[in-house]
């Protein structure tokens, strides 16, 4: 079978508007709007920040240039996977690159769901506001007690209960739940006793954020920073009640969703990812050549030279592999593409933190600054090893699948 990993000439057009947009109107006002945080409420946007990122999103939609994430639905314009995957890449090469064309995790995955499992007041609730980039959502998953990389572990509660379900219970590391505009939460549960098969005990269900008895118990900090006013939150649920009909397709089904939800999404944060390596690489050059040492510039002192190209390469390779898991996602059999995804889900955010690291070294004391967008980079790429599955999970799904090719028996 062709495996075709290119960009039709229209996508090409379309691609290089999107990288003119973060090269010169994004990336120039990433410090000023990160210089904000802080300025009163650090759970509330500034006036100045709101100017920036709204005006952003407007000129973006006003050009067109929106919800690209959208690659199997007839509200998009008609991007393959593979496709999408080369706008994520520029879109992560800047952290408000993805909200400025309304291409944000969690809110892609949770519009994903809302439209391909969501009722129709869901869709007029929810997914309208969220294609329009005027509210956030989050996804709740994560649970304190339990070892939620085996999301079979998730134990928080949900009792049927007359016309509502009654939930019980706290989530963790809920990124966006700190943001003033987040609205909503797409939240799995336990429905089902231990008497059920283990990957029917689950659900998901549709929680508004404004509902009674939800506790914001603290932000979580990566490495002692809240990540504000976006921040990954802990929550209590203490008899929450919500609609049945906010239950999605029907106690059992939490798991068929999840996978349905999660595949994309981790292409898209590899890609991103990817980016990131991208803008560091850049970063690591001009300083070599811009910075003197010893009489001749860095990138002529000791191994630099070997640095910059094993990370070029390491780069391409990532990439490819990327877009091989993102054709697999195009031919429709979620089976055939997991290995694949778990396999990047891997790749990529090594070889991310790699160049960042080389970056910040390159930068010396700067790299490890605020005078660079290396350290919040490295930290994000870091978190990214553990995000939508840690890396031993991934690295057991990818041994199993070609343990099976040799072997009738359960691995």
């Amino acid at each position: 079978m062709d495996m075709n990993l290119g960009l039709r000439p229209e996508v090409r057009r379309l691609l290089d508007r999107v990288a003119a947009m973060v090269r010169d109107e994004i990336m120039p006002v990433e410090e000023e709007y990160h210089g904000e945080i802080g300025k009163g409420d650090r759970w509330a946007y500034t006036p100045r920040q709101a100017e920036i990122l709204e005006g952003l999103k407007a000129r973006a939609r006003s050009e067109g240039l929106w919800n690209f994430w959208l690659t199997d639905s007839e509200r998009g314009i008609g991007l393959s996977t593979v496709e999408y995957a080369c706008f994520a890449e520029e879109m992560g090469k800047t952290p408000l690159g993805a909200e400025v064309f309304n291409c944000s995790a969690p809110d892609t995955g949770n519009m994903e769901v809302f439209e391909r499992y969501g009722t129709e007041a869901m869709k007029e609730r929810w997914l309208k506001p969220l294609l329009a980039g005027e509210i956030r959502s989050a996804y709740l998953m994560t649970e304190p007690d339990v070892a939620s990389s085996d999301a079979t572990n998730v134990a928080m509660s949900c009792v049927r209960d007359g016309e509502d379900y009654v939930l019980n219970g706290e989530k963790w590391w809920i990124s966006g739940a700190g943001d003033p505009r987040c609205r909503v939460y797409i939240t799995m549960v336990r429905t089902g006793g231990d008497d059920m098969p283990k990957h029917q005990r689950h659900s998901m269900i549709v929680v508004p954020a404004e509902s009674m008895g939800i506790e914001i118990l603290r932000p979580m900090q990566v490495y002692g920073h809240d990540d504000a006013p976006h921040g990954h939150m802990h929550l209590r649920f203490s008899d929450v009640r919500v609609p049945a009909e906010n239950l999605l397709l029907g106690e059992g089904r939490g798991f068929e969703i999840a996978q349905g939800r999660l595949g994309p999404g981790r292409i898209h944060h590899c890609m991103r990812a990817i980016g990131q390596a991208e803008a560091a690489l850049e970063l690591m050059c001009r300083r070599s050549l811009d910075r003197e040492a010893f009489g001749k510039p860095l990138a002529q002192l000791g191994a630099n030279y070997d640095i910059i190209a094993e990370c070029r390469m390491e780069i391409e390779m990532a990439r490819l592999l990327c877009l091989k898991a993102a054709w697999y996602m195009d031919q429709g059999d979620a089976r055939a593409a997991a290995p694949w995804i778990s396999q990047i889900k891997v790749v990529a955010p090594r070889v991310a933190l790699k160049v960042i690291d080389e970056a910040v070294q390159m930068h010396g004391g700067a790299g490890i600054s605020q005078e660079t967008p290396l350290a919040r980079a490295w930290t994000h790429v870091r978190t990214l090893r553990l995000a939508d599955g840690p890396d031993a999970v991934h690295r057991r799904q990818v041994a199993r699948a070609e343990l099976r090719r040799y072997t009738q028996e359960k691995v």
